[in-house]
């Protein structure tokens, strides 16, 4: 765990309950619905709960390849340290480098739409307004920053208001769409059939935006070094969180099938869960759904944030990227010039998107180029899974099935997604996806030439982790009777 400074992030912040509102909120439920649903219906049309479906099967894959990797290496790289380990440290560091450049887009990408909604609860003329849309959302960006800024704790207790609000209201709609009596479209079991797909394009295109909607419950993996008891929590609060956004996300997906025309669908774009809201409870609940929106939007900012600064923290500890970036703020335990960097290249890119057109635009494009990131290094982590395992794969079925098959499902699929879907995508789409991933071969390439560590690994091993793991591990615990107030929201 060696930093520039030989300081490292706290240990011990996060208690299971936070590490599972982390994996929610990464996920980002409600924003990811308001972003999303309109391009995955332009995609697929009423495919949409299918493609929810098909794309969940595989990522639990991925979740459980995760969970693997993260009880033999604890790091807050994640992918970047696993596949650089078990497959190659050059698509170690392209994995890294996936989740640094979709984090990095998804700045602007999610600060729109919060700029856009805030406006919008005073004057819905102005959430059109592309300029003043990303100057407000620039102001929230910099509030999460700050509070990213402040450490694990605050931000954990910042995470839990805004979420707990969010899964509230949620909850409350999806309640009130069930009971609902008007609908557009009846209800037909074959949207969660293979039928409405036109093609393995579009099957793919769909599976892509799918992943997008699941794409965060990761930052659990990242926070693993200030995790309590990381090797079992970290698992298993993203199973928990992937699990339930997913009855969320096919909740809500059915209730716009049913309650809005295509015509609707279409026009609302990223306010559709505010039409949505409108259609269910008139007056009051497009205004609510719109503050559920919002606080999943500024919520699922700081999680990003923490995902991208802890991967860039990582990089420069291991001297693959500027060692400054490993720098451990002295009193906040936070890599402060990490957050600090991506601070500066988010800003920059705002600037860009207040002249580059509709926020729906933008936002499309975005989506599409983030999902093929999140495919490359998802499916890189599933092969390195397996490879780390691949000695105890055999031992059972249970092995074989959660360790073996599955994570190679989802692998499989993941880069199925990511190569399928390059000939639908838009040229803008395939550009920032395909570029910002070769951009990445710049840094790696200089950085090998200066010998970094990193680029001559200790081999990742699931049999001599494990041993080491139980072989440094107390053999019993001691108790003192009295708990420790900084896991107070720990199960």
């Amino acid at each position: 765990m060696r930093t520039t400074t030989n300081r490292g992030l706290q240990p011990n912040v996060l208690g299971t309950f936070d590490t599972i509102v982390m994996a929610v909120a990464g996920s980002a439920p409600a924003y990811s619905l308001a972003a999303t649903t309109a391009v995955l219906f332009g995609a697929v049309g009423l495919a949409g709960p299918a493609s929810l479906l098909y794309c969940a099967i595989p990522m639990l894959g991925i979740v459980l390849a995760y969970a693997r990797l993260g009880r033999i290496d604890v790091n807050a790289g994640a992918g970047y340290s696993w596949v650089g380990r078990t497959l190659h440290p050059f698509l170690g560091f392209l994995s890294g480098w996936a989740l640094v450049f979709a984090a990095t887009v998804f700045m602007v990408a999610g600060s729109l739409p919060a700029g856009s909604l805030t406006l919008s609860l005073f004057d819905p003329d102005l959430a059109e307004n592309t300029p003043l849309a990303a100057a407000v959302g620039a102001g929230w960006f910099l509030m999460m920053l700050l509070v990213v800024l402040g450490g694990a704790r605050l931000t954990v207790r910042a995470q839990l208001v805004m979420s707990g609000l969010e899964m509230l209201i949620l909850l409350v709609f999806v309640l009130a769409a069930v009971a609902h009596r008007g609908r557009a479209t009846a209800f037909d079991w074959s949207w969660f059939a293979l039928d409405h797909f036109d093609g393995a394009g579009t099957f793919a295109a769909g599976a892509l935006i799918a992943a997008f909607y699941y794409w965060g419950w990761d930052v659990t993996s990242n926070l693993s070094e200030e995790t309590r008891n990381s090797r079992r929590t970290a698992g298993l609060a993203a199973l928990v969180g992937v699990g339930f956004v997913f009855l969320l996300f096919e909740a809500f997906t059915v209730a716009v099938n049913v309650l809005l025309s295509a015509e609707e669908i279409r026009a609302a774009g990223p306010n559709v869960l505010a039409v949505l809201g409108q259609e269910i409870w008139p007056g009051v609940g497009g205004k609510l759904l719109v503050v559920a929106v919002l606080l999943s939007t500024v919520a699922t900012l700081e999680t990003t944030l923490l995902q991208v600064t802890r991967s860039l923290f990582a990089m420069g500890r291991d001297r693959t990227l500027p060692a400054s970036l490993g720098l451990v703020h002295r009193r906040w335990n936070t890599p402060w010039v990490a957050i600090a960097t991506v601070g500066g290249a988010a800003l920059l890119m705002f600037c860009a998107a207040a002249a580059a057109g509709s926020v729906q635009r933008i936002l499309s494009d975005a989506v599409a180029a983030i999902g093929l990131q999140i495919a490359f290094y998802y499916g890189l982590a599933g092969i390195a899974a397996v490879v780390a395992y691949k000695s105890v794969l055999f031992r059972s079925v249970r092995n074989l099935l959660l360790g073996g098959l599955w994570p190679l499902l989802g692998s499989a699929f993941m880069l199925w997604a990511f190569v399928e879907s390059i000939s639908v995508l838009s040229t803008t789409a395939v550009t920032i996806g395909l570029g910002g991933l070769f951009l990445g071969v710049v840094p790696l390439l200089v950085y090998w030439r200066k010998g970094s560590d990193y680029y001559s690994p200790a081999r990742l091993d699931a049999v001599r982790a494990l041993e080491a793991a139980e072989g440094s591990a107390p053999a019993t615990r001691p108790r003192t009777g009295t708990r420790d107030k900084s896991y107070a929201t720990d199960f």
